[in-house]
């Protein structure tokens, strides 16, 4: 009886102290972009100058795209991931 009141209350404690558990388990790290116009625009509602690059279109691509589509989906590619 004694010992299932230690294990009761072990188990009380882990499970209370487990809420807490990941609350400091991180590491904060500086941005090393921060401050960035190129990375993070002019202002933070702003698109950054990398967003400006215009690619031109490669039709050839498109049919590749769709077999590797259509491989990781089985034959099935959801209507949101097609090109029109």
């Amino acid at each position: 009886m004694k010992f299932n009141k230690i294990v009761a209350f072990v188990a009380c404690v882990v499970l209370l102290s487990s809420c807490e558990y990941q609350k400091y388990n991180h590491k904060d790290q500086k941005d090393l972009n921060a401050g960035n116009e190129w990375v993070y625009g002019v202002s933070p509602d702003s698109l950054p100058r990398q967003m400006s690059f215009k690619y031109e279109a490669k039709p050839e691509l498109d049919a590749r795209v769709n077999d590797i589509r259509a491989k990781l989906y089985g034959g099935k590619i959801p209507s949101s991931l097609v090109k029109e």
